[in-house]
């Protein structure tokens, strides 16, 4: 197959415009709070490679949800490693030296050790070599079937240079000051970072005085308060490799955080098997085991947004137990034939739906 790769400017547009354009589909279906006739204002825009929207109910200030993407705009620059002048690239940068932070960069760096420790290791942000190096992003314009040559799989020696220096053991935080010990490690905070923004979003509102509204950070759904008529929101979990837009199940949430990881998200197909953006430390591959999502429901966006990536790495057994394990969380679990698994917390036309 020929590999031809669109430039960078003209590939963040399109992108841009295809996943407006589809996650509009999916917000008709999966979140009918957003399309509610008591619904003041909604805006969307592009940011942490994703379309996020904002729903406010009983509010016509439009200039709240601005300072929302103003907030958006702060914590990319602040966090994200492909932007040179973030507190993440310049401890990627820094050769191993220490790095004075932001308050807000400490914080995140800390609860994503606490969940590599509690995951032995499997949860680890240190893995950001690792994602350049397989790079789901780069897939060429002819691969709308997300079939691909092996000319797109990562060189193996390659993979083991990597996975040599994943290890957050390597990150040392001395009060704001943040090194890596081993200069070639390299962190990347896509697997919790929308989760900590989501929280952060729904604390700005929550001053500005809004009792109802919806964050909608691609796979991170944050909800403030029930809707203006006083019944919950329903969000929509996809069904893995259906169009966007086509739920399996719905979730009944008022106050409260639902994120989905899932490997139809990200991912390409080589000889028929398929390599998914959900990368194991451990193998520098993506994770294999028989899960195609899992989904988190709690109160913590950060919280949900890196359990469901540790949920993945463990693999549903292991991860059923360590969500009981935990205080005011639960899970929904499918698997690649769509069999649908939920923790013990949650009831079925109470706080879900099965759609099929």
């Amino acid at each position: 197959m020929k590999r031809v790769l669109i430039p960078y400017k003209k590939k963040v547009l399109l992108h841009k415009f295809v996943t407006f354009a589809l996650f509009l589909a999916f917000l008709a279906v999966t979140c009918s709070g957003c399309s509610s006739p008591n619904a003041k204002i909604s805006k969307s825009d592009f940011y942490f490679d994703t379309v996020i929207t904002i729903t406010l109910y009983q509010t016509n200030d439009a200039s709240i949800i601005d300072e929302c993407f103003q907030l958006a705009d702060y914590y990319e620059k602040l966090l994200s490693n492909k932007i040179e002048e973030s507190d993440i690239s310049k401890i990627n940068a820094a050769a191993g030296s220490y790095v004075t932070c932001k308050d807000e960069t400490i914080e995140i760096l800390k609860k994503s050790i606490t969940y590599s420790e509690a995951s032995s290791g499997a949860f680890d942000v240190t893995i950001g070599k690792l994602c350049d190096l397989w790079n789901f992003s780069e897939i060429s314009a002819e691969t709308e079937d997300h079939k691909v040559d092996a000319s797109f799989l990562p060189d193996r020696k390659k993979l083991e240079e990597c996975i040599s220096h994943v290890n957050y053991q390597n990150i040392v935080i001395d009060e704001n000051r943040v090194c890596l010990l081993d200069p070639e490690c390299e962190i990347d905070l896509g697997a919790i970072a929308k989760g900590y923004i989501a929280d952060q979003m729904q604390a700005f509102l929550l001053e500005k005085g809004v009792t109802s509204g919806i964050i909608n950070l691609g796979g991170n759904i944050k909800t403030i308060g029930p809707k203006a008529d006083h019944t919950s929101y329903t969000v929509g979990i996809q069904k893995p490799f259906a169009p966007t837009g086509e739920s399996l199940i719905k979730v009944f949430l008022s106050n409260g955080s639902v994120v989905t990881s899932g490997i139809y998200e990200r991912y390409f197909t080589v000889d028929g098997v398929i390599y998914h953006h959900i990368l194991d430390p451990r193998t520098g591959y993506s994770i294999e085991n028989d899960l195609a999502s899992v989904t988190i429901i709690n109160q913590c966006s950060m919280d949900g947004d890196a359990l469901s990536t540790t949920c993945f790495l463990l693999g549903k057994d292991a991860a059923m137990e360590y969500i009981e394990s935990l205080a005011d969380t639960e899970a929904i679990f499918i698997d690649t034939k769509n069999q649908i698994y939920t923790t013990s917390g949650l009831q079925e036309g109470t706080d879900y739906q099965i759609l099929q």
